[in-house]
């Protein structure tokens, strides 16, 4: 009978074997490592929600834009473009345009889930179909798009010595990118968008202006992208954030204090 014992390992022997056992241990970083499992009824972070096809599309449009703006060469621009459609999650958009100026107050693809006691627009039931029209001008007078009808993927406003009003917070969408093109000539258009909708605005003012007002918030996914554009010579163009009427009534008001 052999009186021999297995002998401890060397430290060193020790050492190097838990370092093999941590190399063939499976990483926990990087793109395609998976989540830690989300339990029922615990709340997931808005960057790990999963993207759309309207999100990765957002994006790559960010994308092109940056590259007519001389921000991007065509090799930055083809390997951004192959990680926007592999993207599964707003964290893996996110870098993508994170070093690239904002559009309309908000990064593209920076859209985040309604909040609770958010309301979020059903735009996916608000955007396909036919424009109710494509052109509207006002020649010393007036004209308005109003209430429910559709904006087609073109629309022209023309106000010479007039005003227009295009509001869009009821509106149906013919496509999830609209471009409204607006020439006021000592007169003014106002186009009104409701919050969570990306507004891009391009147009060019002399002795006019192109301005928007109020905060459009975090944008909603699946929300369309409104381009606005065109000039302005003696005359304005307005773009303005306003909830619906009824939106505003539904908020919980604060109690006053005795």
């Amino acid at each position: 009978m052999s009186d021999e014992r297995p002998q401890k390992p060397l430290p060193e022997e020790q050492l190097s074997r838990e370092t093999t056992s941590l190399e063939k241990a499976p990483s926990v970083s990087g793109p395609g490592a998976s989540a830690a499992p989300v339990l029922p009824g615990q709340p997931v972070a808005a960057p790990a929600l999963r993207a759309s096809d309207a999100d990765r599309e957002r994006v790559v449009e960010r994308l092109r834009d940056a590259v007519a703006e001389g921000r991007l060469d065509m090799e930055e621009f083809q390997e951004r473009l192959e990680a926007a459609y592999a993207s599964r999650t707003y964290a893996e958009l996110e870098p993508l345009t994170r070093d690239l100026p904002a559009v309309g107050g908000a990064p593209a693809g920076a859209a985040v889930a309604a909040g609770p006691g958010q309301e979020q627009a059903a735009w996916p039931e608000r955007i396909g179909g036919a424009g109710t029209s494509s052109t509207a001008v006002a020649v010393m007078s007036g004209f308005q798009r109003k209430g429910q009808w559709t904006v087609p993927a073109r629309f022209n406003a023309v106000a010479f010595w007039g005003g227009g009003d295009l509001d869009l917070r009821e509106a149906s969408f013919s496509q999830r990118e609209v471009v409204i093109t607006c020439i006021a000539v000592m007169g003014g258009i106002q186009i009104t968008v409701p919050p969570g909708v990306e507004v891009d605005v391009r147009g060019i003012g002399v002795m006019g202006a192109f301005d928007q007002r109020g905060n459009p918030g975090p944008l909603q996914p699946g929300a369309p992208r409104v381009v606005v554009t065109g000039f302005a010579m003696w005359g304005g163009v307005e773009i303005r954030v306003k909830p619906l009427k009824s939106d505003r009534e539904n908020k919980p008001r604060r109690r006053k204090e005795l």
